[in-house]
């Protein structure tokens, strides 16, 4: 008796399968950003795609599923994007080209600044928002430039996590006031404020080592 053989479905294609989870996060996060997380049936995903929506469950099985993707794929590019920029010789241009490169990232997607706080107001059930998970995994190389600029003498003795946690929220923080406030500076401006204040600082050479003396 012969045993039948099932014939073998049509190989899968990972770059195909790629670029169609790439479409349907771009239209996702767009779609989220523009009429929020209770408001965006996949169905609208799917008319927007022109495919059924059986096809986004095929990717994604939930909705949570496909708005935490979109955030996740967002923050992987905004890290790429930062590391990519990083690329001077001197440590502290490196430190400047980041933060060009964060502020440069949201200017031109602001909808990924939309869907960071939308992700907190409807998944508080997270111990921890995608944005700080990404940032917490990802700071061994900022801290690494930090460590060798205080060993060298050219920033102040202070903990690497006091450095970094205050520029870090800075950044977040002006990341969030650009996005409300809908600011239209130039880049060139807000970074150049940015690392007089920061980098360079706010007191006076004679002010600073009185203050250092004393203490």
């Amino acid at each position: 008796m012969e045993t039948s053989q099932k014939r073998p479905g049509r190989p899968k294609d990972d770059q195909l399968t790629a670029r169609r989870t790439d479409e349907i996060l771009d239209v996702a996060a767009r779609l989220f950003a523009a009429r929020g997380y209770p408001s965006t049936d996949l169905q609208v995903v799917a008319d927007e795609l022109g495919v059924g929506k059986g096809t986004i469950y095929r990717y994604f099985p939930t909705k949570r599923d496909l708005f935490l993707a979109a955030v996740d794929r967002g923050i992987q590019r905004l890290t790429a994007f930062i590391a990519a920029a990083m690329t001077a010789p001197d440590a502290l241009d490196q430190m400047e080209q980041g933060i060009r490169a964060y502020l440069a990232f949201f200017a031109a997607n602001p909808e990924f600044a939309e869907l960071l706080i939308q992700e907190r107001a409807e998944f508080r059930d997270r111990t921890k928002p995608t944005y700080f998970e990404y940032r917490d995994a990802n700071v061994e190389k900022f801290e690494g430039l930090v460590r060798g600029l205080v060993a060298t003498g050219r920033l102040r003795v202070l903990p690497l996590e006091v450095i970094c946690g205050v520029i870090g929220d800075l950044l977040y923080g002006t990341m969030f006031t650009n996005y409300f406030a809908g600011r239209n500076r130039s880049l060139d401006e807000q970074v150049g404020e940015i690392v007089n204040v920061v980098l360079v600082g706010l007191l006076s050479d004679a002010e600073r080592a009185k203050r250092l003396g004393e203490r």
